[in-house]
């Protein structure tokens, strides 16, 4: 709604909307079986209400002074410890990303979800005032479904998702906990001494826009810092997507919107969150949870229990080696160990053993990455790779008596390569916003220690035994972004992986990830302390891109609620720090120039110069070379310009522009891409 039409004698937005409404119902009021009636309103985050009508009353609401736009109600897309220690987020440089103790405290992030469950046993006594409000959203769903019973009518958490991605974000220091042996150690989110609002929009009967867009709305009013959200949607227009609207009212207040890139990877352009204004999260996997089976030979597994497997005879029959017959399994039930190695599709492999009830097997697999992101195993069991597979094989063929010991609940740190670009993490480019490269930084996602709800399940030992467990380890791009959120501004990113090598696309078959898959690269909180150089965007410069996009001025007016900006300059040039030119089948050779402006953040006169590695089949020149800086604050103004052709097909290339600070320690570096289109 144009806010400007509300009449002087409304004292409120709210008195305006509900009576367009009653005059709805009004209108003609024994024509409906079910009146009309008004759900929300929304102030601060967007300009509206939402209200059940019938479809005469929408054509009514139409005629209204100030309408601009309606759309219905929309089903939002899920996205659904050591991890602080693997981004070196210690406590000293905890102290130093928000300088003092105070600020700490007053950070206040918001995370919109399944809600949050209080710790056994809690009573007042042991508030810690971490959590400071929570608030619930259901009007939504109830609308939708109106003879729904919503079984936990509270802002309680029912499935565990909003409590592991809370505590991920801010949970306190908790000594001596692990997932049933597992990950043991010291929990803690990213930052421990922050507060936490919760707002609940996720609920066992059903998720709609509506209600997340009032919590958002509301989110705005208490005055929180950042806004976390693990949800989205997919192929909508922009101007009918209320994160986007939202997330546009937010950012204009100075509130850090963070969101999940989305789980649909590894193809290229399955990205649901690429709203230009928001800061879209992808997943990789980190250095942790490789674990062991005895001395010889380390392997991946989480079965959950200290299952005696000593001395047990080791068998290899190369009949039933592929695992494909459960009728043949059930002859080698209680005889020993199993190999099998033919296990393209490990988790069928698991299946079948485990409802066979064998007493254990060792799954030889190349996929053993791919397993230890998305896999759990409810038997006695380990993947190994093709490498140690082949001297179990060995062993097993050529000794008269072989033998296996499997020693379970190990971990082992400092895995290398690590990070890998996980394959579930959905890969842009964005189908909304493609010319502005997403997802922009890329976080830890994969088996990821944090606090859960202990009475529902989160491990299984065979088809019929459930466990719980006060902390679980998930995956997932949910997992990824809490921690580019308790970090929030302060984010910066790093290309390399832990053996300063580009890091490797787990999706991908271990080649290079591209910016389409990790952004920028792996967050990095210390480098974030002294960027050097930074990109700013105003709202104007959104309003400048969405003029370009084809948008009316109506629909852009629904996203920015103010007549007040320019329409009259569009441009898909938006002033970000990476670039990304497109390619089709007809492609031969292609021009694209990105006028680019950077601010020194840092001390004093400074000069940098440009170094640039371009893309495969593209030619990359920077004008002026160098940028020099009078003082801090100065801005100073570049053009990158790509020439390149059609790479080979289906296929993204990629490079990089490095600034270099000159007798310094700065280097600010941008991506740049040349995609297919998507």
């Amino acid at each position: 709604m144009d806010e400007s039409f509300k009449p002087e004698f409304h004292p409120t937005h709210h008195r305006w909307y509900s009576s367009i409404v009653d005059s709805l119902n009004n209108d003609n009021p024994s024509s409906f079986t079910t009146p009309s009636s008004l759900l929300y309103t929304y102030d601060h985050a967007f300009q509206g209400f939402s209200a059940s009508l019938s479809p005469q009353e929408l054509e009514n609401l139409k005629k209204s002074s100030g309408f601009i736009s309606a759309y219905s109600d929309k089903t939002v897309i899920l996205d659904t410890t050591y991890s602080t220690a693997f981004l070196s987020l210690n406590p000293p440089l905890v102290y130093d990303l928000l300088p003092t103790m105070e600020k700490i405290s007053l950070l206040v992030l918001s995370i919109l979800g399944y809600g949050r469950r209080e710790g056994q046993e809690f009573n007042s006594s042991m508030c810690n005032y971490k959590l400071i409000g929570a608030r619930y959203f259901k009007k939504g769903v109830i609308a939708a479904n109106p003879n729904i019973n919503i079984s936990m009518n509270s802002t309680r958490d029912t499935d565990g998702h909003g409590t592991h991605t809370a505590s991920t974000t801010i949970g306190n220091y908790v000594e001596d906990v692990s997932y049933f042996g597992y990950a043991k150690g010291t929990a803690r989110g990213v930052v421990p001494g922050s507060r936490l609002a919760v707002y609940k929009v996720i609920w066992d009967e059903g998720r709609y826009a509506s209600d997340v867009l009032a919590a958002m709305d509301q989110a705005i009013v208490d005055g929180v810092d950042v806004i976390s959200i693990y949800m989205g949607f997919d192929r909508v227009p922009l101007n009918e997507d209320p994160i986007a609207m939202a997330s546009f009212g937010a950012m204009e207040k100075s509130v850090f919107v963070s969101s999940a890139a989305g789980n649909s990877g590894p193809a290229l352009g399955t990205l649901h969150n690429g709203i230009p204004w928001m800061l879209t999260v992808a997943a990789g996997t980190m250095e942790t949870l490789t674990f062991g089976n005895g001395q010889t030979i380390v392997g991946w597994t989480l079965f959950p229990e200290n299952a005696i497997v000593e001395d047990f005879p080791l068998i290899y029959n190369k009949t039933i080696s592929s695992c494909n017959s459960s009728k043949l399994l059930s002859n080698f039930v209680n005889e020993g160990i199993i190999i099998y190695d033919d296990t393209f599709l490990v988790h069928d492999q698991i299946k079948k053993v485990t409802t066979t009830q064998l007493l254990g097997a060792i799954f030889i697999s190349n996929s053993t990455e791919r397993l230890f992101e998305l896999g759990q195993i409810t038997c006695p069991g380990d993947v190994i790779g093709p490498k140690d597979g082949y001297s179990v094989i060995k062993y097993a063929e050529s000794s008269k008596n072989p033998t296996v010991s499997i020693k379970f609940k190990q971990t082992f740190h400092g895995t290398k390569p690590a990070p890998l670009a996980a394959v579930y993490s959905s890969r842009g480019p964005s189908s909304r916003f493609p010319n502005i490269l997403k997802p922009d930084i890329m976080a830890p996602g994969t088996r990821i220690l944090a606090v859960y709800i202990p009475n529902i399940d989160s491990a299984t030992i065979g088809s019929n035994v459930f466990l719980s467990s006060n902390y679980n380890i998930l995956s997932g791009t949910s997992m990824s972004y809490p921690h580019a959120s308790g970090i929030c501004n302060d984010t910066a990113a790093n290309p390399l992986d832990n053996t300063r090598n580009p890091i490797l696309d787990n999706g991908n078959d271990l080649e290079f990830a591209s910016p389409l898959a990790i952004g920028s690269g792996q967050i990095d909180p210390n480098s974030a302390l002294n960027p050097g150089l930074i990109y700013d965007a105003t709202p104007q410069d959104y309003v400048n891109l969405l003029s370009s996009m084809n948008f009316t001025s109506d629909q852009i007016f629904a996203i920015t609620r103010s007549k007040a900006f320019n329409f009259s300059n569009p441009s898909f040039d938006l002033n970000y720090p990476s670039f990304i030119a497109f390619y089709d089948n007809q492609t031969v050779s292609r021009i694209e120039k990105f006028e680019r402006t950077v601010t020194n953040v840092g001390n004093g006169m400074v000069k940098y110069k440009a170094m640039v590695i371009a893309p495969a089949s593209s030619e990359v020149t920077v004008s002026p070379v160098t940028l020099v800086f009078g003082k801090k604050y100065e801005k100073q103004s570049y053009t990158l310009t790509i020439k390149y052709s059609m790479a080979k097909r289906g296929k993204v290339s990629f490079g990089e522009i490095v600034w270099v600070e000159e007798n310094g320690k700065h280097t600010v570096r941008g991506s740049i891409a040349v995609s297919p289109a998507v």
